[in-house]
């Protein structure tokens, strides 16, 4: 079986990974310990002996009384209904926003026959796209992805969608801007050539940030994306350099579909078990 070893460093991990010619990791090994763990058990005797040559070839073996202390993974709790973010509906967090602080009767009213916009409408509108798109990824359900939305962060910010597959996780990130032309660029977005605002440098730091969040409780490394998805635009301009953060319409998000060769069934499993605890957000 030809398999490919690269190295992975991050977070404090250093580890070798045996990787089908596709890209599939099939196991890895600690370069610390010299353990090696195996990801598809029909892959195991070439994993092992691959694995075994590369840290041979690598550094010396770690002898068991100098081997180094490894930090044991921080546990969840058991996981409650009230915890659990898979019930969140699609906008979950501007709901709630609406529910506490939006408008009276009175105020709706008095604002709909001054035609006076406010920050409500805004809220509105935010609650309107995010419905839209989390309608488009739930449909991604059927080809054995997992989502779930208005994932909450510390001082009251969220995550309006993660979306958990075999191509990996992607951060995802909702703005509506209704009948306008939105130009990317590499670290701003312009909407009908106004002032930039910082929307691809944003989601680049949310992906690294759900990426931590992860890999704090799963024993492989988590691959993140920064996605951003604009709903209602006329235009939708890319830089051609702009490689590191997907941008979508609405109703291209299905692109995401097909893609795989990232993680494991199980491993979905696993990252889709944590991304749904709320506990394991609360010092995001």
């Amino acid at each position: 079986m030809e398999l490919h070893v690269t190295r992975w460093k991050r977070y404090g991990h250093d580890r070798l990974y045996a990787n089908l010619p596709d890209g599939t990791a099939v196991g890895w090994a600690d370069v610390t310990t010299g353990g090696v763990t195996v990801l598809r058990a029909e892959c195991r005797d070439d994993v092992s002996a691959v694995l075994t040559k590369h840290l041979q070839n690598l550094t010396e073996p770690v002898l068991p009384d100098r081997a180094p202390q490894v930090q044991a993974r921080p546990m969840l709790p058991p996981l409650t209904p009230a915890d659990d973010l898979a019930v969140n509906p699609p906008g979950q967090a501007l709901r709630d926003l609406l529910a506490e602080s939006g408008p009276g009767l009175m105020e709706r009213v008095v604002s709909r026959l001054l035609r006076r916009p406010s920050q409500w409408d805004s809220w509105r509108k935010g609650l309107a796209a995010e419905r839209r798109v989390g309608a488009e990824l739930n449909r991604l359900r059927r080809h054995g992805w997992r989502v779930l939305h208005s994932v909450p962060l510390a001082n009251r910010v969220d995550i309006d969608h993660l979306l958990i597959g075999p191509g990996g996780v992607f951060s995802i990130n909702t703005k509506h801007h209704d009948k306008r032309v939105v130009w990317v660029g590499d670290d701003s977005v312009k909407v009908d050539h106004g002032e930039p605002a910082p929307y691809a440098r944003k989601s680049r730091a949310e992906a690294k940030r759900v990426a931590r969040v992860l890999e704090r409780h799963c024993d492989f490394p988590v691959p993140v994306e920064p996605v951003l998805v604009f709903v209602g635009v006329t235009e939708l301009k890319v830089v051609a350099t702009q490689l590191d953060v997907r941008v979508y319409q609405e109703r291209q998000v299905s692109a995401l579909g097909p893609l795989s060769g990232v993680l494991t069934a199980d491993q979905v499993e696993q990252v889709y078990g944590v991304a749904r605890h709320r506990q394991a957000w609360s010092r995001a």
